[in-house]
């Protein structure tokens, strides 16, 4: 029993001093790319975390035009800020996460089942910025496997679908403001407006 407890103690130690190496060494900056060894160990939790029955399921909404407009929309208003638009993560919110969003358009997520999607969409990763969607009613689920047919389209999406997802995603405050200062300098009412800051949030017209 003593050494049970000796050998407990000295694995809690260990890990305690690994992890304040960690933050030591990384400035716990979130700016920064996890390592090879991070993001394959965390795709590892994750696989694991994500019940088998889950893993298995098939996506239950069949694929229709309709289906794929739905999830377009609820994709513009929740996903395309960090996302962006064209499902490659590049954008300002999405720089300053850690992990980085990933490309959607790559196997990485490409090749994941319908059902570890849909788990990922509805309940999150903790340590991450994705959050948690599920709202707990059959609507909530049905918009999310709309949302993993949109995710599957990512790949494909045409120059038009972004024309049409540009028009559909929230625009910032700042971008609202410099284009209500646009209107009044044409309209002659004010100096000509002030250029964007830099720091708009909405991240998803690229």
């Amino acid at each position: 029993m003593i050494r049970l407890f000796a050998a407990l103690v000295v694995l809690a130690a260990v890990i305690a001093a690994t992890v304040i190496t960690y933050a030591v060494a990384t400035g716990l900056d979130a700016r920064a790319q996890p390592s090879a060894i991070e993001a394959r160990l965390a795709r590892g939790v994750r696989s694991l975390a994500i019940p088998r029955a889950v893993r298995g399921r098939t996506n239950p909404v069949a694929r229709s035009a309709d289906v794929l407009a739905e999830g377009m929309s609820h994709y513009a208003d929740h996903c395309a800020s960090c996302h962006a638009n064209n499902g490659s993560g590049d954008t300002e919110m999405g720089r300053g996460l850690f992990p980085k969003p990933p490309d959607m358009r790559q196997a990485a997520t490409q090749e994941l089942t319908d059902g570890e999607l849909f788990y990922i969409i509805e309940h999150g990763v903790r340590f991450t910025g994705m959050p948690g969607w599920s709202t707990g009613t059959e609507s909530g689920e049905n918009a999310t496997w709309h949302l993993v047919h949109f995710i599957r389209q990512l790949p494909k999406l045409t120059d038009e679908d972004l024309g049409h997802l540009e028009t559909m995603t929230p625009r910032s405050p700042e971008e609202v403001r410099q284009e209500l200062e646009e209107e009044r300098f044409l309209r002659g009412e004010t100096p000509a407006p002030t250029p964007p800051s830099g720091h708009s949030h909405s991240g998803a017209h690229k």
